[in-house]
């Protein structure tokens, strides 16, 4: 429904294939992380149906991803990391407006960008894959991601003018490029 203003560098995937095991450990917290804010934001929206539901639903979804990439570590000799702060998400959540209104528009705008990000990334681990159960995965994990983008968004216009809607998306896209341009580049989704 919108496009990314920063595409995300060829190195950025070969970093990733460099070291895919601490790729698997990381998408793993953050699919645990993603379960985690649907579940957030049920709770702190308990008089919105339409937000209760899309996120029970998106938490189960995303822990269903959380299981999938355990078994994946697990075959690969490989164990959870403790958590640690994402610095992509948590300077996102700095542009989190102060107020009812506005707090849920951004929170609900920028999971739409943080899964828009996520469709594009994973995307491109699909890519880089060579044919086989793990391509098939990621591609399945992109598709999924683009799924949440969409949901975040037609929730946000289910509260608000899409013209109010459309002018927040176009300021958190051009902070979102600029936190991503700035990002190391590591083996990890963000």
């Amino acid at each position: 429904m919108f496009e990314l203003r920063y595409t995300t560098t060829p190195a950025w995937t070969e970093a990733v294939l460099d070291d895919f095991n601490a790729f698997l450990i990381d998408h793993a917290a953050a699919e645990k992380k993603a379960s985690g804010m649907a579940v957030s934001m049920l709770s702190h929206y308990p008089d919105k149906p339409d937000i209760v539901l899309a996120m029970s639903d998106l938490a189960i979804e995303e822990m269903a991803h959380f299981r999938e990439v355990i078994k994946i570590m697990i075959e690969r000799g490989l164990q959870l990391a403790p958590d640690t702060r994402d610095p992509y998400v948590n300077q996102l959540r700095k542009l989190s407006r102060a107020g009812t209104d506005v707090y849920l528009l951004d929170r609900l705008l920028l999971g739409s960008v943080i899964e828009a990000r996520g469709c594009e990334r994973f995307g491109l681990i699909a890519q880089a894959l060579p044919v086989g159960s793990m391509k098939d995965f990621y591609i399945a994990i992109a598709e999924s991601e683009s799924r949440h983008e969409d949901l975040f968004l037609k929730l946000a216009l289910n509260y608000f003018a899409e013209q109010t809607v459309t002018e927040r998306l176009d300021e958190i896209l051009d902070a979102e490029a600029e936190i991503v341009r700035q990002l190391p580049v590591v083996a990890a989704l963000h």
